[in-house]
């Protein structure tokens, strides 16, 4: 059987997979581009895009601002029928202006988690731009759901439903991601398409759910396909390949990682996260690490009793070191053997979920 089309409106990815945004400066142009080029939904993550630019100590926001239209242009002029997405957190300071930003360079897509989108609307309104909450239970998705329509008249364009296997910031607390069994996606996925049932109804459109999190293969895709998603999206396959944004050594230490690697870690987002055990991980259980230099990237950070900043941990992580920076990655890390192509890649997850399908 194969694969079913994703469709978003008038945008139609062939192969139902969207590339995970990955900060910082892990998924860019280069990747996403090299995804949306194979039928997926590529995805540039806009947490503190600008860390290369040569004003990013002084000037922050203008440096992510300008990065950010850079990065988008480069993926449009890699790949210009592709769909080309955004993902942003809530939690960042200067969500709006990034998003404008993003909106006037015609971006395609808008996702954004680590808190709820509560406005995003307001932001794409008389555009073509689709948004995507991200969501951990029905719960939240009702809540989005109901907000919008609301308040903007709106429903969403896509759900995104990652559950906890998933790398990066996660929406559960310690104590359900500690919990035996942990809450469970295929479950959840169901209570979210319920939950969005009645906007189905009311603004006669299909919203897409799109499950999310330590998902590693084509099985893994053909499982939630028939559990009634209209797609996946993965972030942690796409770090091993060879158009991924980030350092080699970030990648290589994906390929070397072992199960017993890969742990939770306190983010200064507040919320849990899942990172491979280095030495800055092991410094940041034993206690604070003090910040010399804050980049206002959180909402919810106060650097005088921040654990570390994340910012700059993440950014020594995606240059390449990898023992004094923080890698966030997903459940299933340790699977990975090798670094391919995005093509290589793409293609043997289609194969092995259609043959799952079948």
């Amino acid at each position: 059987m194969k694969l079913p089309s994703l469709v978003l409106g008038e945008l139609i990815a062939t192969v139902p997979i969207i590339q995970g945004g990955m900060g910082v400066g892990v998924s860019r142009s280069r990747l996403a581009s090299a995804v949306a080029n194979e039928g997926g939904i590529g995805i540039i993550s806009g947490a503190q895009i600008g860390f290369t630019e040569p004003d990013f100590e002084t000037n922050s926001l203008a440096a992510n601002l300008r990065a950010l239209r850079k990065e988008i242009r480069k993926a449009r002029e890699s790949s210009p029928k592709g769909i080309i997405g955004l993902n942003l957190m809530v939690a960042m300071n200067h969500y709006k202006e990034l998003a404008l930003a993003a909106v006037e360079e015609k971006i395609n897509l808008i996702i954004s988690g680590a808190g709820l989108p509560k406005d995003l609307p307001d932001l794409v309104k008389g555009t073509k731009t689709k948004i995507a909450p991200i969501v951990s239970s029905g719960k939240a998705a009702q809540l989005i759901a109901k907000l919008w329509d609301r308040k903007y008249n709106h429903a969403p364009d896509l759900v995104i439903v990652e559950g906890p296997e998933a790398g990066g910031h996660l929406g559960f607390s310690l104590e359900e991601l500690n919990q035996n069994p942990r809450p469970e996606l295929g479950q959840i996925l169901l209570e979210v398409k319920e939950s969005l049932a009645p906007y189905q109804e009311k603004y006669n459109k299909d919203i897409p759910v799109i499950a999310a999190g330590g998902i590693f293969d084509g099985n893994d895709i053909a499982k939630y396909v028939k559990l009634g998603a209209a797609g996946v999206q993965m972030a942690t396959r796409f770090v091993a390949t060879d158009e991924c944004d980030a350092d080699i050594r970030f990648k290589e230490a994906y390929v070397k990682s072992k199960e017993k690697d890969i742990h939770f870690v306190k983010s200064p987002v507040g919320m849990p996260g899942r990172a491979i055990i280095n030495t800055f991980s092991k410094r940041s259980e034993e206690g604070r690490i003090p910040v010399t230099k804050c980049y206002a990237c959180l909402l919810p950070c106060d650097p005088k009793t921040t654990p570390y900043c994340i910012s700059n941990a993440l950014i020594e992580a995606v240059k390449g070191n990898i023992e004094n920076g923080l890698i966030f990655t997903g459940s299933n890390a340790y699977k990975i053997r090798e670094i391919i192509s995005v093509k290589k890649l793409m293609q043997q997850l289609v194969a092995e979920a259609e043959i799952a399908l079948s």
